[in-house]
């Protein structure tokens, strides 16, 4: 679990989203308990506020909850439900996008998902169309 933190964003969304991780990535299973607050803290030498506001946001979506006296622990289809927060994420924040740059560019959804099957190459072939 031990990931650089940035400064891209807060460090309290990125307490939520190493967690997040490493749940998708089967290092935390459901039922599995997570590292506490004070864990977290000592592990990224930050405030333990911090890393309670990150798992807080978690117990909020249901992802974590607490046993009392125990700790955290992954709950029963957290995988599932990150994995479907996160596809939704992913196509509000890069497919709309793209088929919006996409339309001011004249491509089709067609050429789009051949671009998208064919990786470079089917770029490579749109370019060289235009060129002749």
């Amino acid at each position: 679990m031990k990931e650089i933190l940035t400064q891209e964003k807060s460090i309290y969304i990125q307490i939520k989203e190493l967690i997040e991780n490493d749940i998708l990535r089967d290092v935390l299973m459901e039922e599995e308990r997570v590292p506490s607050t004070n864990e977290l803290a000592r592990l990224y030498t930050i405030n333990p506020a911090t890393a309670a506001k990150g798992v807080n946001l978690l117990v909020d979506e249901g992802i974590l909850y607490k046993r009392r006296g125990i700790g955290m622990f992954v709950a029963a289809g957290a995988r599932q439900k990150i994995m479907e927060k996160r596809r939704e994420r992913f196509y509000e924040d890069y497919v709309k996008s793209l088929l919006a740059e996409a339309g001011r560019l004249g491509i089709s959804r067609d050429e789009v998902i051949a671009m998208l099957a064919g990786g470079a190459d089917a770029a490579g072939k749109t370019e060289g169309a235009e060129k002749r």
